[in-house]
């Protein structure tokens, strides 16, 4: 107790985030039947609101995306999906698992891919992280460190490639990579689901995870860079690289600048120093690691639904422009990493009152967060 106090304290994280109700008693209530519940109370509401906002039926659906790292009941999720709304028979259902906290950002460029080969459809995501399956009741601080980290979130996005909804869509997605260093033995078991030493099960978070989260960003980021940069940028950068490849102790390689092809940046809230060292690499500002830390602060390390939590936190404080571009990084073990580019479509206004910043928006930002 006094080492997840500890982490706690240095989280980041305010005393308003959420667990699910299994994980309030004593000892918590960690069954299939609980793990359910939890399932039914993150997404369905999520889907309803989403479903409602765009003002289209659960039978239109053609393709449903599932991410939740740690839960994979039989039958799937999106069968549990599929039953509860009464989808159609020919939909193409996917469930994603063990892809962590980048499993968002994969989702998005695995709908787009879907989409490319599907004319006139429409895809629903839906992110999460069922917290109950992954709590830890053991000792080893290692797996203590998941118990501290995460809270529940849940997300639900709506692709179309329907000509008739381009007036209505508020993003277009301009760019999507992902990069994985799975192949590595080193990156594959930086974070790793086993059981302990007395059979209590709980994923174990090893000290060189965050270097290899790095590695695996930096290897994102140069990819993506070359092609969203302007040439400017990608001038500098080439000069940096040849003086660096030639000349003994020249300047570090130039950090190109990411603002002059990106407006706005929703970054893995894996915690204050993470967020804070991704945006020292990007040379990012306060006002840009803003959401992020706003996000981590009310609502906690959410897994891969974090992300849409802090582009609502940018839409309900009206700083997202028509033609803005928006940066959405996944990072999670494996280890692996998603980019998502989106491109505002539309003024994006009156989002304030809506969605899960509704009513607390303008008591942020926090100091010290």
């Amino acid at each position: 107790m006094a080492f997840m106090s500890k982490v706690l304290t240095c989280s980041g994280q305010s005393e308003e985030t959420y667990l699910p109700p299994a994980l309030q008693y004593i000892p918590p209530k960690t069954n299939q039947q609980e793990f359910i519940k939890e399932a039914q109370m993150v997404l369905f509401p999520v889907i309803e609101n989403l479903l409602s906002k765009v003002q289209i039926s659960p039978q239109d659906i053609d393709i449903l995306i599932i991410n939740c790292s740690g839960f994979c009941p039989s039958p799937s999720l999106s069968s549990i999906i599929i039953n509860k709304y009464s989808m159609k028979s020919d939909i193409k259902n996917f469930n994603l698992s063990g892809m962590g906290c980048s499993a968002s950002a994969l989702a998005i460029d695995m709908a787009q891919a879907l989409l490319k080969t599907q004319k006139d459809s429409d895809a629903l995501v839906l992110s999460t992280e069922i917290l109950s399956t992954g709590w830890y009741s053991g000792n080893e601080k290692p797996k203590l460190l998941l118990n501290c980290l995460f809270r529940m979130g849940s997300a639900a996005v709506l692709l179309t490639n329907k000509k008739q909804a381009k007036r209505s869509s508020k993003y277009k997605v301009v760019r999507t990579v992902r990069t994985n260093k799975a192949f590595d033995d080193k990156a594959y078991n930086s974070g790793m689901r086993e059981e302990d030493s007395n059979g209590k099960l709980g994923v174990t978070l090893n000290r060189d995870l965050l270097q290899i989260a790095g590695e695996t960003l930096r290897a994102n980021i140069t990819i993506l860079g070359f092609k969203i940069l302007p040439f400017r940028e990608l001038f500098w950068l080439g000069v940096s690289v040849i003086k660096k490849g030639f000349i003994k102790n020249s300047c570090d390689i130039y950090v190109p600048n990411f603002k002059a092809a990106v407006q706005h940046f929703c970054l893995p809230v894996s915690g204050r120093p993470v967020i804070r060292e991704i945006a020292k690499n990007l040379k990012l500002g306060e006002r840009d690691i803003e959401a992020a830390l706003m996000t981590l602060h009310r609502f906690g390390n959410q897994s891969s639904s974090s992300l849409w939590y802090e582009l609502a936190y940018m839409e309900a404080k009206e700083r997202v422009k028509k033609g803005d571009k928006v940066w959405l990084i996944g990072a999670g073990t494996g280890s692996k990493c998603g980019s998502v580019v989106l491109q505002c479509l539309r003024p994006i206004v009156g989002e304030s009152n809506k969605g899960p910043w509704a009513g607390c928006v303008e008591e942020y930002p926090v100091m010290n967060s």
